[in-house]
This record gives structure tokens, sequence and C-alpha cells, in this order.
């Protein structure tokens, strides 16, 4: 075996170690062989969402005397959005632990539901990453992936993963709310509103941002329009929003996917479907930075998870991310 024949092995091999360290632990790690193999594993953790990539790590390789690989293509079951791709850069670990990449191909190409990378460059061992974005097709539904390379000596090889739900439920980040400015929240929308642009939503708009510094307890808080006029000071509602939102506070669920954290908790389409508000209420005081609130509509249509980014007292403004699920 050549020294290029072993830098391949190892190479793959050290690719199948580095994925059945976070895959099942029946996981097989691929026996070298004297031909093309490929491996692959889904990289990104927790619920996959609309709009939100999914990624992939594609390995392949071959021994040098057999050619070299030229080109490498993913097929999904449901296309996914223009956005989805297949780096054309190979991608290892440097000593310092940081992804490096080398440009092995031409950019990649998506017609339909393939997505496909032609390799500029001898290459005789690669991995890819691949990106796929799920479109509103996939919303709710399984979707499978079959990942194929090609050598220059005819060898086809194959990998299939899958099936993974996308979830039905939907993701806003980064919602700014002011005590002065928008405070009239839609979880309709997933949006905030200021005081002249709520009137035109009124009949959408759920909750009520406000922050006061008496009582102490007050501070950040989310209120339903229809809550007792104590818990809205100083508020002066646009006609028509009048919506009696149930709420419930919670602490230290910090979701993921909101938070963009190092908590591996994700908050799950399951987890609207099973959540008890019935003992819910139609405000919520003192909130602060990693606080979440359960949110049930007035009308049952909609869940939602609010998580708080972060909060400033002096500001009297805070930043909210939602996931929203949708009931009936």
């Amino acid at each position: 075996m050549t020294k290029k024949f072993f830098r391949y092995t190892t190479t793959l091999a050290a690719a199948a170690l580095m994925f059945a360290s976070c895959s099942d632990k029946d996981y097989a790690v691929p026996q070298p062989k004297n031909e093309l193999q490929n491996d692959a594993i889904k990289r990104s953790i927790g619920p996959s969402l609309v709009g939100r990539a999914m990624e992939f790590a594609y390995a392949m390789a071959l021994p040098a005397d057999k050619g070299k690989i030229v080109s490498a293509q993913v097929e999904a079951s449901i296309a996914g959005a223009p956005t989805t791709y297949l780096e054309h850069r190979s991608f290892f670990t440097t000593g310092g632990g940081l992804d490096s990449g080398v440009v092995i191909g031409n950019p990649s190409e998506n017609k339909d539901n393939i997505t496909t990378v032609t390799f500029s460059k001898d290459t005789m061992a690669a991995t890819l990453r691949y990106y796929y974005v799920p479109a509103e097709a996939a919303r709710g539904k399984e979707v499978s992936f079959k990942f194929t390379a090609r050598a220059s000596n005819g060898e086809t090889v194959t990998y299939n993963l899958g099936p993974f739900k996308v979830a039905n439920m939907e993701m806003k980040l980064d919602i700014p709310v002011s005590d002065a400015g928008a405070k009239y929240i839609s979880i309709t929308d997933m949006a905030a509103y200021n005081q002249a642009d709520a009137p035109a939503h009124a009949d959408k708009i759920d909750l009520v941002y406000l922050y006061r510094t008496t009582p102490a307890s007050f501070g950040h808080a989310l209120v339903a329009p229809a809550a007792d006029p104590k818990y809205l000071p100083g508020i002066t509602l646009p006609t028509g929003v009048n919506r009696n939102t149930k709420l419930m506070k919670v602490w230290q669920l910090r979701d993921q996917q909101l938070a963009r954290d190092q908590f591996g908790v994700f908050i799950d389409d399951a987890d609207f479907q099973q959540l008890n508000i019935g003992e819910g209420i139609n405000y919520t005081l003192g909130l602060a930075k990693d606080y979440g609130v359960w949110v049930e509509t007035t009308d049952g249509k909609y869940r939602a998870y609010i998580f708080v980014n972060a909060a400033s007292n002096p500001n009297k403004t805070a930043t909210l991310s939602i996931k929203r699920y949708t009931m009936k």
C-alpha cells in the first residue's frame, strides 16, 4: 500500500470514529477497503425547523491508485429551499481544534431535490458539509437523504440517512420590545408593534410588554390586554386591543435554539401538544434574562414559548425570541 492509501484509510477511519462518537452505541466503524467508501452523519441537533438549516457531514475516500473523486451529491426526499447547499470545501480539524476548509470543487448546484458538487481538484478523500434548509412543503413531514460519491474509475457509492422529522412549529428570534416603543406583541405575526401601528393589528395583539419600578416585584412584564388595569399602569390600550391571553412563567427552561447558548434543552412539537396551561393567568411579572413564558392565545389557535434573551432596566427594553405551534 502507498503512503497515500494509508492516509486515505486513516482519513476515512478517523472521520468514522468522529461520527461514531456522536451516534448510537451500535454504530460500526467502516473497515478500510481497497475501493471507494463513504460515510455520513447529521451534525446539527434539536428539532428541525422550516427555514433553518440542518447540517450534515459527508466523508468519502478511495485509494490513490484507484483514481480520484469526481463528484458528490445529496438527494433529499423533499426538495429543500433554494438556500440548501453542499460545501465545495473539504473540512478538517486543525491542531487548535478549529475547522479548516480546502476548496476541492465548484460551488454546488441545486436541481429539484438534488444538490451536486463537481470536483475540480485531484482529490482522493474529502469531507463535505451539507446544509439542507427545509421548505414549507416539508413542514410536519419526514425527510430522508441519499448521499452519493462518484470516482473517475466509474465506481459509485451511496449512503442513506433518515428519516428526520421536520417540526410543525415556527420560530422567530430577537424581537426587540420597549416600554416606550414596540410593546404590543402579536403571537399570530410573531412581531411587536408601537402605539401608532398597533390599531391596524388590534385583533392580533395578544400581549403588552411594560417595565415598572414600583412595586419592586413588577419589573419587566408581559400582560394580556384583558388583564386587570392594575397590571397595565399608565397604558392606554389602542381601540380593539382586548385579548385575554393565558400565561405561565418558568425559569431555567433555556431552549438552545432560542437562547443560542450551550444548554442542550429543546422545546419540540410534543411539548406544545402536551402543555397544561389550564391554571395559567393573564399576566406575568418580574421577568429577567433567561426567563420564559408559556402562552396560549384567546382563541386557542396558538401556543407559544417566549424566551427573554435580554432585559435592560435602565432602558426599559427587552429582547424576546418565540417558538410557536399551531393548535388548530
